[in-house]
Protein backbone atom coordinates (compact mmCIF):
# COMPACT_ATOMS: atom_id res chain seq x y z
CA UNK A 1 0.00 0.00 0.00
CA UNK A 2 1.59 3.20 -1.30
CA UNK A 3 2.26 6.04 1.52
CA UNK A 4 2.50 9.58 2.04
CA UNK A 5 6.63 9.74 2.65
CA UNK A 6 7.27 10.85 5.92
CA UNK A 7 9.62 13.52 5.09
CA UNK A 8 6.88 15.50 3.78
CA UNK A 9 5.04 15.01 7.21
CA UNK A 10 8.17 16.48 8.72
CA UNK A 11 8.64 19.54 6.83
CA UNK A 12 4.85 20.29 7.52
CA UNK A 13 5.41 19.86 11.08
CA UNK A 14 8.32 21.31 11.53
CA UNK A 15 7.32 24.60 9.99
CA UNK A 16 5.93 27.56 12.29
CA UNK A 17 2.68 28.39 12.63
CA UNK A 18 3.03 31.50 10.36
CA UNK A 19 3.59 29.17 7.18
CA UNK A 20 0.53 27.76 7.70
CA UNK A 21 -1.77 31.17 8.25
CA UNK A 22 0.29 33.45 5.96
CA UNK A 23 -0.44 33.36 2.03
CA UNK A 24 2.74 32.02 1.12
CA UNK A 25 2.73 28.64 -0.14
CA UNK A 26 1.84 25.85 2.70
CA UNK A 27 4.62 23.71 4.24
CA UNK A 28 2.48 20.65 2.65
CA UNK A 29 2.11 22.49 -0.91
CA UNK A 30 4.57 19.81 -2.74
CA UNK A 31 2.20 17.16 -1.55
CA UNK A 32 -1.08 19.27 -2.39
CA UNK A 33 0.42 19.80 -5.86
CA UNK A 34 1.26 16.05 -6.38
CA UNK A 35 -2.22 14.93 -6.53
CA UNK A 36 -4.80 15.21 -8.77
CA UNK A 37 -7.13 17.85 -8.99
CA UNK A 38 -10.24 17.37 -7.14
CA UNK A 39 -13.31 16.29 -9.50
CA UNK A 40 -15.76 16.54 -6.74
CA UNK A 41 -15.98 19.13 -4.17
CA UNK A 42 -14.81 17.29 -0.55
CA UNK A 43 -17.07 17.73 2.17
CA UNK A 44 -15.85 19.18 5.24
CA UNK A 45 -17.64 18.66 8.45
CA UNK A 46 -16.93 19.37 11.81
CA UNK A 47 -18.82 18.35 15.25
CA UNK A 48 -20.62 20.89 17.44
CA UNK A 49 -22.34 20.65 20.62
CA UNK A 50 -25.47 22.74 21.28
CA UNK A 51 -23.88 25.08 24.18
CA UNK A 52 -21.78 26.81 21.28
CA UNK A 53 -24.36 28.16 19.49
CA UNK A 54 -25.74 28.89 22.89
CA UNK A 55 -22.61 30.51 24.33
CA UNK A 56 -21.53 32.35 20.56
CA UNK A 57 -24.82 32.39 18.73
CA UNK A 58 -25.27 30.36 15.37
CA UNK A 59 -24.93 32.95 13.35
CA UNK A 60 -21.80 33.78 14.51
CA UNK A 61 -20.55 30.58 14.93
CA UNK A 62 -21.31 29.33 11.29
CA UNK A 63 -20.03 32.62 9.73
CA UNK A 64 -16.70 31.28 11.55
CA UNK A 65 -16.74 27.78 10.64
CA UNK A 66 -17.33 28.76 7.17
CA UNK A 67 -14.65 31.42 6.08
CA UNK A 68 -11.90 29.95 8.91
CA UNK A 69 -12.45 26.10 8.54
CA UNK A 70 -13.89 25.63 4.92
CA UNK A 71 -16.87 24.17 6.48
CA UNK A 72 -19.92 22.71 4.78
CA UNK A 73 -21.40 20.58 6.97
CA UNK A 74 -22.44 20.44 10.62
CA UNK A 75 -22.92 17.05 12.94
CA UNK A 76 -24.88 18.62 14.84
CA UNK A 77 -24.59 16.74 18.52
CA UNK A 78 -28.72 16.32 19.10
CA UNK A 79 -29.18 13.56 20.85
CA UNK A 80 -26.30 12.37 23.37
CA UNK A 81 -26.04 12.38 27.28
CA UNK A 82 -22.02 12.42 26.96
CA UNK A 83 -19.59 14.73 26.79
CA UNK A 84 -17.74 13.99 24.11
CA UNK A 85 -20.40 15.23 21.63
CA UNK A 86 -21.39 17.83 23.91
CA UNK A 87 -20.98 20.54 26.18
CA UNK A 88 -18.41 23.40 27.12
CA UNK A 89 -14.57 21.79 27.24
CA UNK A 90 -14.42 18.53 29.76
CA UNK A 91 -13.16 19.58 33.57
CA UNK A 92 -9.00 19.82 33.93
CA UNK A 93 -8.61 20.93 30.16
CA UNK A 94 -7.78 24.55 29.08
CA UNK A 95 -10.35 26.59 27.23
CA UNK A 96 -10.01 27.05 24.17
CA UNK A 97 -9.90 30.88 22.67
CA UNK A 98 -13.59 31.26 21.85
CA UNK A 99 -16.65 30.39 23.91
CA UNK A 100 -17.50 30.68 27.52
CA UNK A 101 -14.36 30.37 29.41
CA UNK A 102 -16.66 28.78 32.60
CA UNK A 103 -16.99 24.91 33.05
CA UNK A 104 -20.39 23.43 32.42
CA UNK A 105 -20.06 20.43 34.70
CA UNK A 106 -22.62 21.25 37.45
CA UNK A 107 -25.46 22.12 34.78
CA UNK A 108 -24.74 19.80 32.16
CA UNK A 109 -27.08 16.79 31.66
CA UNK A 110 -27.65 15.67 28.05
CA UNK A 111 -30.20 13.71 26.00
CA UNK A 112 -32.32 15.38 23.19
CA UNK A 113 -31.37 18.95 22.33
CA UNK A 114 -34.41 18.94 19.96
CA UNK A 115 -37.89 18.52 20.85
CA UNK A 116 -39.07 15.30 21.03
CA UNK A 117 -42.61 14.19 19.30
CA UNK A 118 -44.36 11.72 21.42
CA UNK A 119 -45.71 9.78 18.59
CA UNK A 120 -42.22 8.48 17.71
CA UNK A 121 -41.93 7.02 20.92
CA UNK A 122 -44.99 4.75 21.46
CA UNK A 123 -43.10 1.54 21.63
CA UNK A 124 -40.20 2.00 23.73
CA UNK A 125 -40.05 3.00 27.35
CA UNK A 126 -37.57 5.50 26.96
CA UNK A 127 -39.99 8.70 26.46
CA UNK A 128 -38.81 11.18 28.43
CA UNK A 129 -35.14 12.34 27.08
CA UNK A 130 -35.63 16.07 26.43
CA UNK A 131 -32.22 17.58 27.45
CA UNK A 132 -32.78 20.12 30.28
CA UNK A 133 -29.58 21.98 29.42
CA UNK A 134 -30.61 24.85 27.70
CA UNK A 135 -34.09 25.05 29.06
CA UNK A 136 -37.09 25.03 26.25
CA UNK A 137 -34.19 25.89 23.29
CA UNK A 138 -35.01 23.58 20.06
CA UNK A 139 -31.24 23.56 18.59
CA UNK A 140 -32.45 22.51 15.33
CA UNK A 141 -34.87 24.81 14.91
CA UNK A 142 -32.11 28.00 15.84
CA UNK A 143 -29.64 26.48 13.42
CA UNK A 144 -31.64 25.16 10.69
CA UNK A 145 -32.43 28.32 9.30
CA UNK A 146 -29.48 29.79 9.58
CA UNK A 147 -27.40 26.55 8.02
CA UNK A 148 -29.61 26.52 5.24
CA UNK A 149 -29.45 30.54 4.35
CA UNK A 150 -25.56 29.77 4.25
CA UNK A 151 -26.21 26.37 1.98
CA UNK A 152 -24.08 24.50 4.81
CA UNK A 153 -26.13 20.92 5.64
CA UNK A 154 -26.92 19.81 9.00
CA UNK A 155 -26.46 16.36 9.94
CA UNK A 156 -28.03 14.83 13.41
CA UNK A 157 -24.93 13.09 15.60
CA UNK A 158 -26.80 10.58 17.98
CA UNK A 159 -24.98 9.11 20.28
CA UNK A 160 -25.49 5.94 22.52
CA UNK A 161 -24.60 7.13 25.85
CA UNK A 162 -26.93 7.12 28.76
CA UNK A 163 -27.41 8.18 32.03
CA UNK A 164 -28.39 5.65 34.51
CA UNK A 165 -31.07 8.11 35.91
CA UNK A 166 -32.94 8.14 32.76
CA UNK A 167 -36.52 6.98 33.08
CA UNK A 168 -36.81 3.80 31.45
CA UNK A 169 -33.00 3.25 31.32
CA UNK A 170 -32.97 0.61 33.79
CA UNK A 171 -35.74 -1.60 32.33
CA UNK A 172 -33.59 -1.91 29.30
CA UNK A 173 -30.60 -2.19 30.49
CA UNK A 174 -27.37 -5.15 29.87
CA UNK A 175 -27.15 -7.42 32.77
CA UNK A 176 -23.44 -8.65 33.31
CA UNK A 177 -22.03 -11.76 33.86
CA UNK A 178 -22.96 -11.98 37.57
CA UNK A 179 -26.30 -10.76 37.18
CA UNK A 180 -26.33 -7.23 37.94
CA UNK A 181 -28.18 -4.04 35.86
CA UNK A 182 -25.46 -1.85 33.99
CA UNK A 183 -25.78 1.73 32.66
CA UNK A 184 -25.76 0.37 28.63
CA UNK A 185 -28.93 -0.01 27.00
CA UNK A 186 -29.34 -4.03 25.67
CA UNK A 187 -29.26 -3.94 21.91
CA UNK A 188 -31.28 -6.97 21.81
CA UNK A 189 -34.04 -5.42 23.98
CA UNK A 190 -37.06 -4.23 21.72
CA UNK A 191 -37.77 -1.30 23.33
CA UNK A 192 -33.98 -0.10 22.57
CA UNK A 193 -34.26 -0.56 18.89
CA UNK A 194 -38.01 1.41 18.67
CA UNK A 195 -36.19 4.05 20.45
CA UNK A 196 -33.26 4.05 18.13
CA UNK A 197 -35.54 4.12 15.25
CA UNK A 198 -38.13 6.43 16.74
CA UNK A 199 -35.55 9.04 17.73
CA UNK A 200 -34.33 8.58 13.58
CA UNK A 201 -37.79 9.04 12.76
CA UNK A 202 -38.31 12.00 14.53
CA UNK A 203 -35.42 14.06 13.72
CA UNK A 204 -36.36 13.09 9.67
CA UNK A 205 -39.64 13.77 9.87
CA UNK A 206 -39.60 16.95 12.05
CA UNK A 207 -37.13 18.72 10.76
CA UNK A 208 -35.42 19.71 7.36
CA UNK A 209 -32.01 18.06 8.34
CA UNK A 210 -29.40 16.25 6.08
CA UNK A 211 -28.92 13.38 7.45
CA UNK A 212 -28.09 11.11 10.56
CA UNK A 213 -24.71 10.12 12.12
CA UNK A 214 -25.18 7.02 14.72
CA UNK A 215 -22.49 6.90 17.34
CA UNK A 216 -21.87 3.65 19.42
CA UNK A 217 -18.17 3.18 20.64
CA UNK A 218 -19.24 0.17 22.74
CA UNK A 219 -17.14 -3.23 22.64
CA UNK A 220 -18.68 -6.70 22.64
CA UNK A 221 -18.01 -8.64 26.00
CA UNK A 222 -13.99 -10.20 24.44
CA UNK A 223 -12.81 -6.96 23.88
CA UNK A 224 -14.19 -5.39 27.10
CA UNK A 225 -12.54 -8.69 29.07
CA UNK A 226 -9.37 -8.08 28.03
CA UNK A 227 -9.63 -4.34 28.22
CA UNK A 228 -8.67 -4.40 24.35
CA UNK A 229 -9.21 -0.98 24.20
CA UNK A 230 -7.57 2.57 24.68
CA UNK A 231 -9.78 4.01 27.62
CA UNK A 232 -11.51 1.50 28.98
CA UNK A 233 -10.44 -0.92 32.45
CA UNK A 234 -9.85 -4.49 32.44
CA UNK A 235 -13.27 -5.42 33.26
CA UNK A 236 -13.83 -9.17 33.09
CA UNK A 237 -16.09 -9.71 35.36
CA UNK A 238 -18.28 -6.91 34.57
CA UNK A 239 -19.11 -8.12 30.43
CA UNK A 240 -22.37 -8.17 28.98
CA UNK A 241 -25.20 -8.66 28.16
CA UNK A 242 -26.57 -12.42 29.99
CA UNK A 243 -30.74 -11.08 29.78
CA UNK A 244 -33.28 -12.82 28.14
CA UNK A 245 -33.51 -10.91 25.51
CA UNK A 246 -30.03 -12.24 24.37
CA UNK A 247 -30.58 -15.74 25.77
CA UNK A 248 -33.77 -15.45 23.01
CA UNK A 249 -30.98 -14.09 20.68
CA UNK A 250 -28.67 -16.78 21.08
CA UNK A 251 -31.26 -19.40 21.03
CA UNK A 252 -32.33 -18.31 17.48
CA UNK A 253 -29.06 -18.69 16.61
CA UNK A 254 -27.83 -22.05 17.49
CA UNK A 255 -25.98 -20.38 20.52
CA UNK A 256 -25.73 -23.06 24.19
CA UNK A 257 -26.50 -19.52 26.77
CA UNK A 258 -25.07 -21.50 29.55
CA UNK A 259 -22.25 -22.33 28.35
CA UNK A 260 -21.50 -19.02 26.82
CA UNK A 261 -21.86 -17.59 30.33
CA UNK A 262 -19.25 -20.44 31.91
CA UNK A 263 -17.37 -19.86 29.25
CA UNK A 264 -16.73 -15.95 30.24
CA UNK A 265 -16.82 -16.89 34.15
CA UNK A 266 -13.51 -19.23 32.81
CA UNK A 267 -12.30 -16.09 30.86
CA UNK A 268 -12.48 -13.83 34.13
CA UNK A 269 -10.87 -16.66 35.98
CA UNK A 270 -7.89 -16.22 33.30
CA UNK A 271 -7.32 -12.86 33.22
CA UNK A 272 -7.69 -11.88 37.14
CA UNK A 273 -4.82 -14.64 37.23
CA UNK A 274 -3.03 -13.00 34.49
CA UNK A 275 -3.65 -9.40 36.39
CA UNK A 276 -1.70 -11.15 39.20
CA UNK A 277 1.31 -12.36 37.46
CA UNK A 278 0.45 -15.94 37.94
CA UNK A 279 1.74 -17.73 34.47
CA UNK A 280 -0.47 -20.94 33.15
CA UNK A 281 2.40 -23.56 32.54
CA UNK A 282 2.30 -23.13 28.94
CA UNK A 283 2.20 -19.16 28.81
CA UNK A 284 -0.69 -16.55 28.66
CA UNK A 285 -1.20 -16.70 24.94
CA UNK A 286 -1.68 -20.72 24.87
CA UNK A 287 -3.87 -20.45 27.51
CA UNK A 288 -6.08 -17.85 26.32
CA UNK A 289 -6.40 -19.65 23.28
CA UNK A 290 -7.16 -23.21 25.02
CA UNK A 291 -10.07 -21.37 26.81
CA UNK A 292 -11.48 -20.19 22.59
CA UNK A 293 -10.97 -23.87 22.05
CA UNK A 294 -12.75 -25.47 24.78
CA UNK A 295 -15.14 -22.57 24.65
CA UNK A 296 -16.14 -21.38 21.17
CA UNK A 297 -19.38 -19.91 22.74
CA UNK A 298 -17.15 -16.66 23.90
CA UNK A 299 -16.68 -15.68 20.35
CA UNK A 300 -20.20 -16.94 19.46
CA UNK A 301 -21.43 -14.37 22.69
CA UNK A 302 -19.02 -11.60 21.50
CA UNK A 303 -20.65 -11.58 17.66
CA UNK A 304 -23.84 -11.70 19.29
CA UNK A 305 -23.07 -8.21 20.42
CA UNK A 306 -21.95 -7.08 17.04
CA UNK A 307 -24.76 -8.60 15.07
CA UNK A 308 -27.18 -6.27 17.57
CA UNK A 309 -24.98 -3.39 17.10
CA UNK A 310 -25.07 -3.51 12.69
CA UNK A 311 -28.61 -4.49 13.44
CA UNK A 312 -29.37 -0.92 14.84
CA UNK A 313 -27.88 0.75 12.11
CA UNK A 314 -29.33 -1.28 9.76
CA UNK A 315 -32.76 -0.75 10.98
CA UNK A 316 -31.82 3.21 11.41
CA UNK A 317 -30.55 3.15 7.98
CA UNK A 318 -33.93 1.85 6.34
CA UNK A 319 -36.19 4.05 8.91
CA UNK A 320 -34.37 7.36 7.80
CA UNK A 321 -34.48 6.00 4.17
CA UNK A 322 -38.21 5.36 4.34
CA UNK A 323 -38.57 9.16 5.04
CA UNK A 324 -36.55 10.21 2.36
CA UNK A 325 -34.48 8.25 0.47
CA UNK A 326 -31.79 11.48 -0.24
CA UNK A 327 -31.34 11.38 3.65
CA UNK A 328 -27.45 10.17 4.37
CA UNK A 329 -27.12 8.02 7.15
CA UNK A 330 -23.31 7.59 8.65
CA UNK A 331 -21.63 5.10 11.20
CA UNK A 332 -18.76 6.32 13.36
CA UNK A 333 -16.09 3.55 13.32
CA UNK A 334 -14.56 3.62 16.89
CA UNK A 335 -10.57 4.31 17.56
CA UNK A 336 -10.13 0.80 18.59
CA UNK A 337 -10.72 -0.56 14.78
CA UNK A 338 -7.44 0.99 14.35
CA UNK A 339 -5.11 -0.33 16.12
CA UNK A 340 -6.59 -3.40 17.25
CA UNK A 341 -6.21 -6.21 14.72
CA UNK A 342 -8.30 -8.35 17.11
CA UNK A 343 -11.68 -5.91 17.03
CA UNK A 344 -10.20 -5.42 13.11
CA UNK A 345 -11.49 -9.15 12.27
CA UNK A 346 -14.84 -8.23 13.05
CA UNK A 347 -14.99 -4.79 11.54
CA UNK A 348 -15.53 -5.83 7.75
CA UNK A 349 -15.53 -2.27 5.30
CA UNK A 350 -17.42 -4.12 2.84
CA UNK A 351 -19.98 -5.05 5.28
CA UNK A 352 -20.59 -2.05 7.11
CA UNK A 353 -20.59 -0.32 3.25
CA UNK A 354 -24.17 -2.19 2.83
CA UNK A 355 -25.23 -0.55 5.92
CA UNK A 356 -24.54 3.36 5.45
CA UNK A 357 -24.04 6.32 3.11
CA UNK A 358 -20.47 6.98 4.72
CA UNK A 359 -18.73 5.53 6.95
CA UNK A 360 -16.48 8.50 10.28
CA UNK A 361 -13.36 6.41 10.83
CA UNK A 362 -11.69 7.86 13.49
CA UNK A 363 -7.61 8.34 12.60
CA UNK A 364 -7.01 10.66 16.05
CA UNK A 365 -3.10 11.07 15.75
CA UNK A 366 -2.85 13.85 18.35
CA UNK A 367 -4.67 11.66 21.12
CA UNK A 368 -3.34 8.57 19.20
CA UNK A 369 -0.43 8.23 20.42
CA UNK A 370 -1.56 8.08 24.00
CA UNK A 371 -4.58 5.63 23.15
CA UNK A 372 -2.48 3.26 21.25
CA UNK A 373 0.17 3.08 24.38
CA UNK A 374 -2.37 2.21 26.61
CA UNK A 375 -3.97 -0.32 24.53
CA UNK A 376 -0.87 -2.17 24.12
CA UNK A 377 0.04 -2.01 27.77
CA UNK A 378 -3.80 -3.58 28.15
CA UNK A 379 -3.02 -6.51 26.80
CA UNK A 380 0.16 -6.73 27.22
CA UNK A 381 -0.54 -7.31 30.73
CA UNK A 382 -3.33 -10.29 29.82
CA UNK A 383 -2.68 -12.71 26.76
CA UNK A 384 0.45 -11.35 25.55
CA UNK A 385 1.98 -10.60 29.53
CA UNK A 386 5.19 -13.18 28.02
CA UNK A 387 5.61 -10.56 25.87
CA UNK A 388 8.28 -7.25 26.33
CA UNK A 389 5.76 -4.42 25.05
CA UNK A 390 8.08 -2.84 23.25
CA UNK A 391 8.46 -5.67 21.09
CA UNK A 392 4.32 -6.18 21.46
CA UNK A 393 3.95 -2.52 19.88
CA UNK A 394 6.49 -3.59 16.90
CA UNK A 395 4.67 -6.65 16.10
CA UNK A 396 1.23 -5.08 16.60
CA UNK A 397 2.55 -2.04 13.91
CA UNK A 398 3.54 -5.00 11.93
CA UNK A 399 -0.20 -6.19 11.98
CA UNK A 400 -1.43 -3.14 11.61
CA UNK A 401 0.89 -1.91 8.29
CA UNK A 402 1.73 1.27 10.01
CA UNK A 403 4.76 2.78 8.90
CA UNK A 404 7.94 4.48 11.80
CA UNK A 405 5.96 5.30 14.68
CA UNK A 406 7.27 6.64 18.16
CA UNK A 407 8.52 3.81 21.05
CA UNK A 408 6.37 2.75 23.51
CA UNK A 409 7.50 4.97 26.09
CA UNK A 410 7.35 8.50 23.72
CA UNK A 411 4.10 7.23 21.70
CA UNK A 412 2.02 9.48 23.99
CA UNK A 413 4.33 12.45 23.77
CA UNK A 414 4.80 12.07 19.88
CA UNK A 415 1.36 11.04 19.09
CA UNK A 416 0.93 9.39 15.46
CA UNK A 417 2.66 10.47 12.27
CA UNK A 418 0.01 11.56 9.43
CA UNK A 419 1.46 8.35 7.17
CA UNK A 420 -0.48 6.48 9.75
CA UNK A 421 -3.82 8.82 8.78
CA UNK A 422 -2.61 8.31 5.48
CA UNK A 423 -2.69 4.80 5.47
CA UNK A 424 -5.66 4.00 7.68
CA UNK A 425 -7.30 6.18 4.91
CA UNK A 426 -6.50 3.86 2.25
CA UNK A 427 -7.58 0.59 4.19
CA UNK A 428 -10.75 1.96 4.70
CA UNK A 429 -11.18 3.02 0.85
CA UNK A 430 -10.48 -0.28 -0.47
CA UNK A 431 -12.79 -1.84 2.09
CA UNK A 432 -15.99 -0.23 1.24
CA UNK A 433 -15.30 -0.65 -2.45
CA UNK A 434 -16.79 2.22 -3.39
CA UNK A 435 -20.15 1.22 -1.64
CA UNK A 436 -19.90 4.14 0.55
CA UNK A 437 -18.34 7.41 1.37
CA UNK A 438 -14.96 7.27 3.60
CA UNK A 439 -15.13 10.81 5.90
CA UNK A 440 -12.09 10.50 8.10
CA UNK A 441 -12.48 11.60 11.49
CA UNK A 442 -9.74 14.41 12.42
CA UNK A 443 -8.36 15.12 16.09
CA UNK A 444 -8.03 18.76 16.84
CA UNK A 445 -8.25 19.22 20.23
CA UNK A 446 -9.03 16.14 21.52
CA UNK A 447 -7.99 15.87 25.46
CA UNK A 448 -4.79 14.16 26.33
CA UNK A 449 -2.92 13.55 29.42
CA UNK A 450 -1.00 16.67 30.81
CA UNK A 451 2.39 15.21 28.95
CA UNK A 452 0.81 13.32 25.61
CA UNK A 453 0.65 15.17 22.30
CA UNK A 454 -1.56 18.25 22.05
CA UNK A 455 -2.82 19.35 18.28
CA UNK A 456 -1.01 22.24 16.66
CA UNK A 457 -1.66 24.13 13.47
CA UNK A 458 1.30 22.74 11.61
CA UNK A 459 -0.13 18.93 13.20
CA UNK A 460 -3.60 19.87 11.77
CA UNK A 461 -2.80 21.23 8.50
CA UNK A 462 -0.28 17.81 7.85
CA UNK A 463 -3.13 15.73 9.12
CA UNK A 464 -5.93 17.17 6.57
CA UNK A 465 -3.88 17.04 3.79
CA UNK A 466 -3.14 13.34 5.00
CA UNK A 467 -6.71 12.43 4.77
CA UNK A 468 -7.42 13.92 1.73
CA UNK A 469 -4.24 13.41 -0.31
CA UNK A 470 -5.16 9.69 0.65
CA UNK A 471 -8.19 9.74 -1.77
CA UNK A 472 -11.03 10.22 1.26
CA UNK A 473 -14.30 11.52 0.24
CA UNK A 474 -14.28 14.39 3.19
CA UNK A 475 -13.58 14.88 6.55
CA UNK A 476 -15.13 15.17 9.83
CA UNK A 477 -13.26 17.71 12.41
CA UNK A 478 -13.59 16.28 16.05
CA UNK A 479 -14.37 15.98 18.76
CA UNK A 480 -16.54 19.20 19.39
CA UNK A 481 -16.36 22.49 18.19
CA UNK A 482 -15.94 23.44 21.95
CA UNK A 483 -12.20 22.29 22.43
CA UNK A 484 -10.46 23.54 19.46
CA UNK A 485 -8.04 27.04 19.33
CA UNK A 486 -9.20 29.19 16.32
CA UNK A 487 -5.62 29.12 14.85
CA UNK A 488 -5.97 24.65 14.33
CA UNK A 489 -9.29 25.02 13.22
CA UNK A 490 -8.25 27.86 10.42
CA UNK A 491 -5.48 25.29 9.55
CA UNK A 492 -7.63 23.01 8.54
CA UNK A 493 -9.91 25.17 6.30
CA UNK A 494 -6.04 26.06 4.61
CA UNK A 495 -5.52 22.60 4.53
CA UNK A 496 -8.99 21.94 2.58
CA UNK A 497 -8.82 24.71 0.33
CA UNK A 498 -4.81 24.72 -0.96
CA UNK A 499 -6.05 20.41 -1.88
CA UNK A 500 -9.57 22.02 -3.86
CA UNK A 501 -7.29 24.08 -5.66
CA UNK A 502 -5.68 21.36 -7.19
Amino acid sequence: MPSLPRRDFFKASAAGFAAVVAAAPSPFASVLQASEPSAVRKSIGIQVGAVSFVDEGAEKVLDLLQERGAIDTVYLATFTYGRGLAGRQIPGQPFPDHGSPESDEKTFHGGNYATPHAEFYRDTVLKQTRAPDHGDLDILSAVLPAAKKRKMRIICSIEDVFRSDVPGVREVAEVDLQGRRTGTLCLCHPDVRAFWTGLARDLCKSYDIDGVLFFNERNGPLLNALGASHAQSIASSRVTCFCGHHQRAARERGIDFERARQGYQKLDQFIQAALKGERPSDGYFAEFWRLLVEWPEIIAWDRLFDAAKHQVLAEVNATVKRVRPSLQVGFHIEHVNSFNPIFRATRSYAELATKADFLKIVVYNNCGGERYANFIRNVGSTIFRDVPKEELLRFNNHLLNYGEEAKLDDLAAAGLSPDYIFRETRRALAGVQGKCKVLPGIDIGIPTGAQSRKASPEDTYAAVAAALKAGADGLILSRKYSEMRLANLEAAGRAARDFQKG
